[in-house]
């Protein structure tokens, strides 16, 4: 028999643990293969919503920068200078390229700017900074050209729905393929005021604005947004790591596509630790549990951002309010609601509130004081309305208060005299107290307006004329307001029709001021009279402060100067005094062209006096010291107009040199009162004391001018001397005095002078 052969021993365990150590092993690469695939497809998730953030992002950013560029082209086409120019027929190039540099290429951002005729003929071009031949429109005319007609149909039917009144319209904006490369076209008409009689409907000039989404375009999302390597290609065609959105224009035809190169945080990750992980499977467990709370906190994170990119856009930074472009969509909602609702449903109340004197608060306590009297402006704002009710921050120092469905007209009262109240109430300013106020303009919805752009422009009309009967108060608006701002627009077309086109309808009329002592016309203050041919004579009072608002009062003081120079080469031994404006003294050229025209009209420079007021000796006190010492150098003089109703100082006036002071009339009017004639009295001493002379205003009656000749003033003007006359009757009245045969001052005994 043959002897059994034993196992070798510890065979069977070996195999056990072979079977267990290839168990294990398997195990440990089920582990290692799911924690790599766990790894994968998570990276893959948190690369699926970087790629979708990015592509809403590019989507979004596209439509905002047509957004921004057809705003800032509205605000240029607005302008009322610009639509002067343009309806002419023969604008003023060089005026054009201060203007469109200003306002479409460096505000409005625009590559490229066409300015065309109302017939729809390019007038002017601008590429970049520099100006181009016009005719070069004709490479993107077949582009704009049905945008021009759809902007002048819906000119047309905007005109014609609200009488011709309303020159708003929206901007016309679609994405083109211009000389090789995409870019953003736009067109707007140029509509700033209300259409004239005679001006066809659909005839405006249009303003065709083209930017390219080029280079700097895409590097600014790179820069801002990580859109890194984004170009353009005309399909959607990527290559590794890249992804891609198509590029629609309005009609939803895609024009290509952005590319870029993508986002991928989470392949990064995964790069990162799979080698670690694959060496770490005895703690797959600890590794696993890292990685998803290291990639649940990184997507987390990426939508945390995304939302607080979402909310920045549509909220004030400083103060957290809503923004305008969040307030004017939420409006818009409400007044959607407030039409489509049930009769006296959905009513609403808008509020436009502007602070009062806060510049000043920036000038004297710093810009940090300035933001923290904003942030305590909104707080107390919230705090006068409901949960529910919007507030926004719309500019630096503008609010607006949407209230829905108040209760009744008193209600609103009620908040807006709150609010006046609490803007009163004194701010702590960093240990400083500090005081401004509030002034607020104030439309109903759908009283006054069912539209968001009427119904804004509205409430700004009530703003502005709260803000110009005093500040610290509220307006409702109504229309006597509106017909107030039309009348007052159709008064400053017909001054600038006066100035540019028709200067026969200004007339220069003198006042003779008369020497106290003698009684002899020592000079002339040289006046402007308007004469329009329908509404007859137009008092200064009237058309100045428009002049001064719409720019005018510039050319109408160039006006005046030459027409006074002109005249007075009649008058050799009379002093010719003119008024200038604020604008005229900040003007560069002033001095030179002060010099150019003493040299055409041949008359001495020591018989020309320019009179000034306080307000703008004190505007800028730097600028008019520099102008006074020029003209001193002229050997012009320089009068104080209207003394002691301003707000200048005496070192000012010191530091000014002025030769002459001028008392204003009201106190002139005022000296048979102890306070007056004492005011007076104080007024010329102050004068004596500064080596000035003295011409007092407005005597109107013997009893003043014996006091005023007896108080030592040098020389008098008013009603009870002369009336402005023009200036042939001031030759009579000049030969009359030198004869012997004019009004002379004589002394009438103790019941005072007589004429």
């Amino acid at each position: 028999m043959k002897e059994r052969r034993a196992h070798p021993p510890g065979g069977g365990s070996d195999r056990r643990g072979s079977a267990f150590a290839l168990s294990l092993a398997l195990a440990i690469m089920v582990l290692g293969t799911l924690l790599v695939a766990l790894l994968q497809w998570s990276g893959s998730q948190v690369d699926r919503i970087a790629r979708e953030r990015d592509q809403a992002t590019a989507k979004t950013v596209v439509a905002q920068s047509v957004e921004q560029m057809s705003h800032g082209l509205e605000v240029g086409a607005s302008s009322r200078a610009l639509l002067g120019q343009l309806s002419g027929g023969d604008p003023d190039l060089e005026w054009l390229d201060v203007f469109a540099e200003r306002w479409f290429t460096d505000y409005a951002g625009l590559a490229e700017t066409y300015l065309l005729s109302p017939e729809g003929a390019p007038l002017y071009a601008i590429r970049g900074n520099a100006r181009v031949a016009a005719h070069s429109y004709i490479g993107i005319e077949q582009y704009a050209a049905p945008l021009a007609e759809q902007m002048r149909a819906a000119t047309i039917r905007n005109r014609t729905q609200n009488d011709g009144s309303s020159t708003r319209t929206p901007v016309v904006a679609d994405l083109r393929f211009l000389r090789g490369r995409p870019a953003i076209l736009s067109v707007k008409p140029v509509l700033a005021g209300q259409a004239s009689d005679g001006e066809r409907v659909g005839a405006v000039p249009m303003v065709v604005g083209v930017a390219y989404l080029d280079g700097s375009f895409f590097e600014r999302l790179a820069q801002h947004y990580g859109l890194a390597d984004m170009r353009y290609q005309s399909g959607p065609r990527t290559g590794p790591g890249e992804t891609s959105a198509p590029l629609r224009d309005r009609s939803s035809q895609v024009m290509g596509y952005l590319v870029w190169r993508a986002f991928a945080p989470g392949q990064q990750v995964v790069s990162a630790l799979g080698p670690v992980s694959m060496l770490l499977v005895l703690v797959v467990a600890s590794v696993v549990f890292f990685l998803a709370s290291r990639l649940t906190r990184r997507t987390r994170d990426l939508a945390e951002s995304r939302s607080e990119a979402h909310y920045q856009a549509l909220h004030d930074p400083l103060t957290g309010l809503a923004n305008r472009m969040m307030f004017e969509a939420w409006l818009d909602e409400a007044l959607e609601r407030c039409e489509q609702g049930p009769e006296g449903a959905g009513h609403l109340a808008l509020l436009c509130i502007d602070l009062d004197r806060f510049k000043l608060i920036n000038d004297t306590l710093g810009h940090p004081a300035g933001d923290e009297l904003i942030r305590q402006v909104a707080a107390r704002l919230r705090a006068e309305v409901r949960d529910y009710d919007m507030v926004a921050r719309m500019a630096g120092d503008e609010f607006a208060i949407a209230i829905c469905e108040p209760e009744d007209r008193a209600a609103v009262e009620g908040i807006c005299a709150r609010i006046i109240e609490q803007l009163a109430r004194p701010f702590d300013l960093f240990g400083a107290r500090a005081y401004i106020g509030g002034s607020i303009g104030v439309a109903l919805a759908p009283d006054d307006s069912r539209e968001r752009t009427e119904l804004t422009r509205r409430v700004d009309i009530a703003l502005t004329t709260a803000k110009a009967e005093g500040r610290g108060r509220y307006l409702f608006f109504t229309p006597a307001m509106d017909a107030k701002i039309r009348a007052r627009e159709e008064l400053v077309q017909a001054l600038r029709h006066a100035v540019h086109e028709d200067p026969a309808q200004l007339h220069v009329h003198y006042q003779p001021m008369y020497c106290a002592r003698t009684g002899a016309i020592r000079a002339v203050e040289a006046l402007l009279r308007w004469e329009h041919p329908e509404r007859g004579f137009i008092g200064p009072g009237t058309f100045i402060p428009q002049a001064e608002e719409s720019g005018l009062i510039e050319a109408l003081g160039n006006f005046v100067l030459r027409r006074a120079l002109e005249d007075a080469r009649a008058w050799p031994d009379v002093r010719v005094s003119v008024n200038i404006s604020p604008s005229q003294m900040r003007c560069t050229d002033f001095v030179t062209r002060v010099r150019d025209l003493l040299e055409e009209s041949g008359v001495a420079p020591q018989r020309l006096e320019l009179e000034m007021t306080e307000t703008a000796l004190m505007a800028s006190s730097r600028d008019v010291r520099r102008t006074i010492a020029a003209l001193r150098e002229l050997e012009v003089a320089c009068a104080l107009d209207d003394f002691g109703t301003g707000y200048s100082s005496l070192s000012h006036i010191r530091d000014m040199a002025v030769d002459r002071i001028k008392v204003d009339k009201s106190f002139v009017a005022a000296i048979s009162t102890p306070q007056g004639a004492g005011l007076v009295e104080a007024i010329v001493s102050v004068a004596r004391v500064h080596g000035m002379a003295v011409t007092a205003e407005g005597v109107e009656t013997p009893m003043q001018l014996a006091f005023l000749r007896d108080l030592g003033c040098h020389e008098l003007q008013g009603f009870l001397l002369s009336h402005p006359v023009c200036a042939e009757n001031l030759s009579a009245l000049l030969a009359e005095s030198r004869a012997g045969q004019g009004p002379a001052l004589q002394w009438a005994g103790s019941d005072g002078w007589a004429i």
